[in-house]
């Protein structure tokens, strides 16, 4: 969701990708984040999960997770990520907690504070 909501709102050219820690590789998002997605106008139906991973982490020029403990395990895992990790909460000092597998009413609060972490992120690209 926070992919699609960063390529909808920043109007900068630049390359924006999603990879997860724990990423199930090439599952397809929760239905439920489908369809509160194709409720704004985006279709993230094709999008398919990718593993973060070192060669990915040192392309980035910027990284921005959801929780703390994922910027700590990413500069764990490859240090020289230190000053390029960021949560997507940081500007309002939050977490986006993960709704995975959980109701309707727990995605709908994580695309809230994804939409809120953009906004802020965006003014600052």
């Amino acid at each position: 969701m926070a992919e699609a909501i960063f390529k909808q709102t920043l109007t900068i050219d630049c390359h924006i990708n999603s990879a997860g820690l724990h990423a199930l590789e090439g599952y397809r998002p929760d239905p439920t984040a489908i369809q509160l997605m194709q409720e704004k106008g985006i279709d993230i139906s094709k999008y398919q999960a990718t593993q973060l991973n070192q060669t990915i982490i040192r392309k980035s020029d910027l990284i921005l997770v959801m929780e703390k403990n994922q910027k700590e395990m990413i500069e764990h895992k490859e240090p020289s990520a230190k000053g390029r990790v960021f949560r997507l909460g940081e500007w309002g000092e939050f977490d986006v907690a993960d709704p995975y597998k959980q109701q309707r009413k727990a995605f709908e609060d994580a695309l809230q504070l994804i939409e809120q972490g953009v906004n802020e992120w965006v003014k600052r690209i």
